[in-house]
């Protein structure tokens, strides 16, 4: 029995709660719990009349009872109510991708808010470019931020009624292990060719994915978190710095095992530069089972600069003002550099509080702006000249794809995890290297030909560094799983 494509579910406007009636779904009635999908023939339903089924339209929201005698999945009804999936795209069912059509099928889950800034706005570009590649995506999240057209299913796990519920309601590990139970039960349900999760919240969708001979690939945003734990708390103890015990970052033994867990049952850790790959591998995790990828910038998202080409160095600092950012490396070069006395360091971040006090003295100096966090980075990469990432922990940094898009110039650590050629695209130095950052200021400063030339060919290198490049390098990622998981099939 051949089953109508997401493009003959749309039925009535909008967003439709729970079924789509025979006389809306081309013969067919899809029933949308994503713990039990699966479609029914029309022949079972009476003729469309107000008992099949009741449409209350609000804006573009439909409420839509089943008719009498259907059944409705377990879960998919609380209180009388049925959970809203989007029109544009069917409810989730147990039929998976075919590779025949070069397309995947793909349960993605992400345990935030898809769509919000940071992470969010990372996990909803891979989405987004895998769906406008043609593949079957199913997305399992805490909620949305940003609506995501042509999605195969799209099942919240933290919303009720349409409205978020945020993490630390539940408290943030009850959360996320009720996502990673849905998530689990889709995977079981929709049967996908490969399964996309995040950390800390993945235990069992993974398990899930490996029980139905799956692809499962865990992301790792960042680098393994045992190296990440140790290198900032070296960096907290030379500093003298206390980070709070919810920074993510401060070590907790708790999540560590969780995570060893999650990397142990994917089929392969998804690793987006090489400084995330050589943690991993330094931790001894089998290099057949990492898969590298990469992160992007999405186009017309950069504005006209704003920053003469001649005149004094600006340079700029986007992100959260804590230690293993490295800031406090960056202000001692600039301090130290002819580019103090005449430039402008342009800082837009949140602070953390006891980094702060440490940081008083070198934020006291010429031509240093501290600014809170902005909302508008686009604005803030076209009045600068370059961007100072001396991070030394990172797993591959956004800001320094938008950077070069923005043709502002990336001045980054070897532990940024930038996607660029040293003294072509960017300048480079190792972490910790105050005298290497130094120059590079004053190269800037000194030598406004050079600064245009690095500026001309970063904002060239743009085409590179898309989200759509990035989603055909997953999407590679994905396949090299896949066949390694056949081929395990195939040999036992």
């Amino acid at each position: 029995m051949s089953i109508p494509g997401p493009s003959s579910y749309r039925g009535s406007r909008g967003l439709v709660e729970g079924h789509l009636c025979a006389h809306t779904a081309g013969g067919f009635v899809r029933c949308g719990d994503y713990s039990n999908a699966h479609s029914v023939p029309a022949s079972v339903l009476p003729a469309p009349s107000p008992g099949c089924c009741a449409h209350v339209k609000t804006g573009r929201t439909a409420r839509i009872r089943p008719p009498k005698g259907l059944h409705s999945p377990p879960g998919l009804i609380h209180g009388g109510r049925h959970h809203l999936i989007p029109t544009e795209v069917s409810a989730m069912t147990s039929t998976p991708g075919s590779e025949s059509n070069d397309r995947l099928s793909v349960v993605y889950s992400f345990p935030h808010a898809l769509g919000a800034p940071g992470i969010g706005w990372t996990a909803w570009n891979q989405v987004v470019e895998l769906i406008a590649a043609g593949h079957r995506v199913h997305l399992v999240v805490a909620s949305l931020a940003r609506p995501v057209p042509g999605a195969a299913g799209v099942r919240r796990t933290l919303e009720l009624s349409g409205v978020r519920i945020p993490h630390r309601a539940l408290g943030r590990d009850r959360a996320l292990a009720r996502h990673d139970r849905i998530a689990a039960a889709v995977v079981r349900s929709v049967r996908p060719d490969v399964v996309h999760a995040w950390p800390l919240a993945a235990r069992r969708t993974l398990a899930a994915a490996a029980g139905i001979g799956a692809a499962g690939l865990r992301e790792a945003p960042n680098t393994h978190t045992a190296h990440a734990y140790r290198v900032v708390a070296e960096e907290c103890a030379r500093l003298g710095v206390v980070l709070p015990a919810t920074a993510s970052h401060a070590e907790n033994a708790r999540h560590l095992a969780i995570e060893q867990q999650e990397w142990d049952a994917a089929t392969a850790v998804l690793v987006p530069s090489a400084p995330v790959e050589q943690s991993f591998l330094d931790r001894g995790h089998p290099a057949e089972r990492l898969q590298r990828h990469r992160y992007g910038y999405r186009p017309g998202t950069t504005l006209p600069r704003t920053v003469p080409d001649d005149g004094p160095l600006t340079v700029l600092f986007l992100g959260r003002v804590e230690p293993r950012k490295g800031l406090h490396y960056a202000l001692e070069a600039w301090r130290d550099s002819t580019a103090a006395g005449e430039g402008r360091f342009l800082i837009f971040g949140d602070v953390v509080p006891s980094y702060g006090a440490f940081l008083a003295p070198l934020l006291d100096q010429p031509g240093v702006e501290l600014h809170p966090f902005t909302r508008e980075p686009a604005a803030a990469l076209a009045a600068a000249h370059a961007l100072v990432l001396p991070t030394i922990e990172e797993g591959s940094a956004l800001v320094s794809y938008e950077a070069q898009a923005a043709g502002c110039i990336p001045l980054v650590s070897t532990a940024a995890g930038a996607v660029l050629e040293d003294g072509v695209h960017g300048l480079l130095h190792a972490p910790r290297d105050v005298d290497a950052l130094r120059r590079q200021f004053e190269l800037l400063h000194e030598r406004p030909a050079e600064r245009r030339r690095l500026a001309a060919a970063a904002a060239a290198h743009a085409p590179e560094l898309s989200w759509a490049a990035a989603g055909v390098a997953l999407v590679a990622a994905y396949r090299a799983a896949l066949r390694g998981v056949r081929a395990d099939a195939v040999a036992r």
